[in-house]
Formats: C-alpha cells, structure tokens, sequence
C-alpha cells in the first residue's frame, strides 16, 4: 500500500515534502556523527558465568597497516558488584609480527578508598576504562596479538564479565 502525499488544492503543491527530507537529512548526519571514525579496532572478551581463570586470558588480533599514525590503548573492564577487590592486576602481553612481545604490568583500581565503585554502570554492573598507552605508533606493520592476563592471587577471579580493549587514532603522526 502507497503512502499519499498531501496536496494543497489552492497551490497545487504537496504538504509537507521539505519537513520530511530535513528530518530524513538530520537524521543521517547524526547516524553519521554517532561513528566514531577514529576507532580502529574494539572487541570484547566475555568470561563465562562472570569468572575469570588467569589461565584463560583474554585475547584480541589486530592488523596495523600504518607505521606512521599515532595511537591510543584502552581496555575495558566490566565487573559486578560482586568483585572482592578495591583494584584489579593486569598483564598484558603484546606480540609483535617479528615474533618480538612486551610484557606490561597494569594495577587499576575499581573502587575507590570508602568502597564507591569506580567508571560507570548501574544495578550491579559496573564498566571501567583502563588507560593502557597513549600516543603510540606500531612500529611494524602486520598483525599485532595482544594478550591480557589478570595478575590476581585467586587463580579464578570473581565477578570479571568482560575484559574489552580499544584503538583508536589520536590525528597524529609519528615523528
């Protein structure tokens, strides 16, 4: 069944075509808006009944064709309220396409000292960005794996639903 535009029998011209194509304009230039170019890669790691075994790490893959172009890291972590601690130990090994890896060593506090849940989130989930590096460039172009390993005493870690990381382009070049 068709849709039949008004028509204004004095003029002879149709009602409300100009209203229809700016709301069909704005609406495409804030979908537009809404993507965030600078991403260039995002992916999250779902951990099973919100438990965490540290010989389960957390695993992502990303292809850097750039050499020149400048980065930054972040990771997410997603909890409940029913995480046992005020921070979080975080090893986060990064493979290189020679074959060449980084270890790195990241303490993240997700409470503060009263017990207030750090990051955002309501009911009983909270979500935490983790600065990881910032203004970086990979300095060999191919496919870079990247390994996050919690670093905490309980070999099976509580409460951790999703450990998420991020890219993104700052607009920089490197140097």
């Amino acid at each position: 069944m068709k849709a039949r535009a008004e028509t204004d029998h004095i003029t002879g011209k149709m009602k409300g075509g100009k209203s229809k194509i700016i709301a069909a304009v704005l609406m495409i230039a804030v979908a537009a808006m809404a993507c965030d170019r600078s991403i260039q890669y995002s992916e999250n790691y779902s951990l099973e009944k919100g438990r965490w075994s540290m010989f389960d790490p957390a695993k992502y893959t990303c292809a850097i064709d750039d050499t020149l172009k400048i980065y930054n890291i972040q990771l997410s972590l997603r909890t409940s309220t029913d995480y046992p601690y005020r921070n979080i130990y975080l090893f986060v090994v990064t493979s290189f396409p020679s074959g060449t890896f980084v270890t790195d060593t990241i303490q993240a506090m997700v409470t503060d000292e009263k017990g207030r849940w750090l990051g955002r989130g309501t009911g009983d989930l909270r979500e935490l960005t983790i600065p990881f590096k910032s203004n970086v460039y990979f300095p060999e172009p191919g496919e870079y794996h990247f390994r996050v390993i919690h670093g905490m005493r309980d070999t099976l870690l509580n409460g951790v639903y999703d450990m998420g990381m991020k890219i993104s382009l700052t607009g920089g070049k490197a140097k």
